[in-house]
């Protein structure tokens, strides 16, 4: 009954805002149960959301309206019947509810007063009359609208001693109540000895106990009075036994009640209620500090400071804000692995074994890691590398760290950088400001429970830069191993040493990292697999995880050498093998299908079973086509996906010497067409040519697939050869492919990608290559296998391009 103030006594308040000419309002209602049984209640009634407070039947309850759907309801309602039905809000901060955030049960009332108060706000008074169930919302709009179904309250049915003694003991809580709590007004005691009928006795006190609203919620749900009183005994016994206690506090802690000792009044009745709990827990907690921090292994000059730390929360008053927020610094400080490292596992063999069995490849990733074990393993303080491996996506750069890990013996932790654009999230926040916490790094460091972890900053070229600061910078003292032994952090204060932590970054392109981020970097280049090593990676990883995940068995499902490679070419597009292992999966998921219907199928896949289970082939790789036309040579292109082949055409027209390029060409290349043409121009009398024929003849260049888009400099050679044949009309070499960029003194020079370009060329059938002179030194890195059965014309010059590639055998 703490809040009756607010309730129905409230209503006797109200008496000055009420003109003297206005109706008698019963502010204490009474009377007989068939007032409220025998309401008539329409089928249809309008729905009033009530904010905080739940309505009872037969009580009078003042309530402030502000919402314009609520003001146009009162109006509308008190216009016609002045009955509406109100609803409690199961969230009293929601401004516009919908039907699902309202109770179901509620009570139907009856307008008695509307109110226009001085403020300018709209008070009504209204009357509980009977309990109802919503069953259904006929309309939102412009208020709700629902079709009622009334319930009825169960009375006990003539003289019944147990009710009786529930009516009374109700009566004496609540006069106990009002007469413990400063709050209660003394008209609450008057209200509640006055009230006879016990229906609106109990609804009363149930309406002005001081409860949550989901508590007088059930209470109002309660069909049975009986019950009911039962219920709101429990509440009413447990807040007399409060206000009991809170007097007994405030007698033993007796104490002058000016300004200055009214802080240590309210601590020491703290203290007090800490005591009749048993024990004092702010204590406990600062004791506990302490002992863990006496078996922590870090500096001296930390645990000075950490001790320094602990002295200043003992000072501070536990319920204050401030209290929390320095007691989670010090169990931060202590968390801290601050002197504590795993021991590295220096068996290089091992080391090696665990890298090979994970992942299939990447030697020069491998090579870095076990290079830094061996220096480990003969100095012990070396710093960390700080590497970044950068590919495409798909070819296993954020699993080679959990590899590298596994091998070293040590904890692995990874955060996301995708995205992040606060300079906070890198280095904390300073503890002043409410929420602050460590950065990113920092917070990793402790969940890795050590000094030394493996830690995997993904994504660094995706970190993005706004006015909340700059990451990137602020990464820059973290991947600096002259300056990362003293890593300062907002939060923490402290310098901490990350020195001996092995960072491991991946990005998919350089082109986005900060230079200056980028020069702290060890790059190294995770380039995309080759079909041969898809098939590898597919034999050892993929195919055992999938059946695995699949419930299948080693031999349920066999894929040959063959038809890894067709699912390969085929269906997917990539330099990783995220797509391969999702085609893999699929296979396998349809596998256990037939196998859970008992259906029969082949083990053994054929590409049939591959069409069935994938569906028609999604790619088709390009295929040479042959030397029948003049103007027509085939030119090797690197993609994100791998190395592909492609044709530059080249025709010839009466006109005025124009120069067309068509096919989605980028300016590079669209500048290395007129490089070629501006070249030939120049050189007409070595290739026996009349100039004038540049001036009589348009020249149109086209690239196929003109809906993808084209660029760079390697496709030099491929159209400056593709001019030539069309003005000499001589055939080009067969099985024939080149790439390299031209200059206008007719040099030739290198091109990336050689890797990839030369499988294209293999897999189209080609089986002489030319590249520049200076791109030799790049098949030292290709495996033997790889480029058996082809043939490589190393040049320096366009004219030595000319000579291999233009037979004199005209079309």
């Amino acid at each position: 009954m703490g809040n009756l103030k607010e309730g129905n006594i409230g209503g006797l308040l109200l008496s000055d805002a009420i003109d003297n000419e206005a109706d008698f309002i019963p502010i204490i209602a009474d009377g007989s149960d068939s007032d409220l049984r025998d309401v008539d209640l329409p089928d249809v009634l309008p729905v009033l959301p009530l904010r905080n407070t739940v309505l009872f039947p037969g009580v009078v309850l003042p309530i402030t309206v502000g919402r314009k759907k609520s003001l146009q309801l009162i109006k509308d309602v008190n216009r016609g019947i002045k009955l509406l039905g109100t609803l409690a809000q199961i969230d009293f901060n929601i401004d516009e509810p919908k039907p699902r955030e309202l109770y179901t049960i509620g009570t139907v009332a009856e307008i008695l007063k509307i109110l226009e108060m001085p403020d300018g706000s709209t008070s009504v008074i209204i009357q509980g009359k009977r309990r109802f169930r919503i069953r259904e919302y006929i309309s939102e709009q412009p208020y709700f609208k629902a079709s009622i179904e009334p319930l009825t309250d169960k009375v006990p049915h003539g003289e019944s001693a147990e009710f009786n003694a529930i009516v009374g003991s109700l009566k004496d809580l609540s006069i106990k109540i009002a007469q413990f709590a400063a709050n209660v007004p003394p008209e609450a005691t008057f209200a509640v000895k006055n009230i006879e009928n016990s229906t609106f006795l109990i609804n009363f006190i149930c309406s002005n106990t001081d409860l949550k609203v989901e508590d007088k919620q059930s209470l109002l749900e309660i069909d049975e009075l009986r019950e009911r009183g039962v219920q709101a005994i429990s509440y009413l016994v447990k807040e007399v036994q409060m206000l009991e206690l809170k007097n007994d506090i405030q007698s033993k802690v007796k104490s002058d009640m000016d300004r200055q000792q009214r802080e240590f009044m309210l601590h020491q009745q703290m203290k007090t209620i800490q005591d009749e709990l048993g024990g004092n827990p702010v204590e406990q907690e600062i004791k506990e500090l302490m002992e863990k921090a006496k078996a922590k292994k870090w500096a001296e000059n930390t645990a000075k400071y950490f001790e320094k730390e602990v002295d200043k929360l003992q000072r501070l008053n536990p319920a204050a804000g401030e209290y929390s927020v320095q007691f989670t610094y010090c169990q931060t400080l202590l968390e801290l692995p601050w002197d504590e490292f795993t021991k590295d596992n220096f068996d290089l063999k091992r080391a090696s074994k665990i890298l090979d069995e994970d992942h299939f490849g990447l030697e020069k990733v491998k090579e870095r890691i076990l290079e830094h074990l061996a220096v480990l393993k003969l100095k012990n303080d070396m710093k960390s590398p700080i590497l970044c491996l950068y590919g495409p996506p798909g070819v296993g750069k954020t699993s080679l760290g959990k590899s590298v890990a596994r091998a070293l013996d040590r904890n692995y932790v990874r955060i996301s950088l995708g995205g992040l654009h606060d300079e906070s999230e890198i280095r904390g926040h300073r503890k002043t400001y409410i929420g602050a916490m460590p950065g990113r790094i920092i917070q990793n460091i402790k969940k890795a429970k050590s000094s030394n972890p493996v830690f995997i900053l993904d994504e660094i070229d995706k970190v993005s830069k706004q006015f909340h600061g700059d990451p990137a910078s602020a990464l820059l003292e973290v991947l600096d191993p002259e300056q990362n032994s003293e890593f300062h952090d907002n939060y923490v204060e402290l310098d901490y040493d990350l020195s001996k932590v092995m960072f491991i970054a991946t990005a998919n392109t350089l082109n986005t990292i900060e230079p200056a981020l980028r020069d702290r970097l060890e790059l190294i280049e995770v380039s995309g697999y080759l079909v041969e090593e898809k098939i590898e990676i597919a034999k050892r990883h993929l195919i055992p995880k999938q059946l695995k995940n699949h419930g299948l068995k080693n031999g349920q499902v066999v894929f040959s050498k063959e038809i890894l490679e067709h699912i390969i070419e085929n269906y997917t597009r990539e330099s990783g093998v995220r797509e391969l292992d999702k085609k893999i999966a699929k296979v396998i998921r349809r596998i256990a299908k037939k196998i859970a219907f008992e259906e029969a199928f082949d083990k053994k896949l054929s590409k049939a079973d591959i069409r069935e289970y994938l569906g028609v082939i999604e790619y088709t790789k390009e295929k040479y086509q042959g030397n029948d036309f003049a103007g027509v040579v085939t030119g090797l292109a690197w993609t994100a996906v791998g190395g592909e082949i492609l044709y530059v055409e080249c025709s010839l027209s009466k006109g005025k010497g124009t120069l067309t390029l068509t096919g989605n060409l980028g300016d590079v290349m669209k500048e290395s067409a007129v490089i070629a043409h501006e070249y030939l121009k120049s050189h007409a009398e070595i290739l026996k040519l009349n100039s004038k024929v540049f001036e009589e003849w348009n020249v149109h260049v086209h690239v196929p697939e003109g809906a993808i888009p084209k660029d760079g400099p390697s496709a030099g050679v491929t159209i400056v050869t593709a001019l030539a044949s069309a003005f000499t009309k001589r055939k080009v070499r067969k099985n024939l492919a080149m790439t390299g960029e031209i200059t206008l003194r007719g040099k030739v020079l290198p091109v990336g990608g050689i890797k990839e370009k030369i499988l294209a060329a293999k897999r189209a059938g080609i089986n002489q290559i030319i590249l520049s002179e200076q791109n030799r030194k790049d098949l030292e890195e290709i495996k033997e296998e790889y480029v058996k059965g082809l043939t490589f014309h190393f040049v320096k010059t366009v004219m030595d391009v000319l000579d291999i590639a233009l037979l004199k055998t005209k079309v």
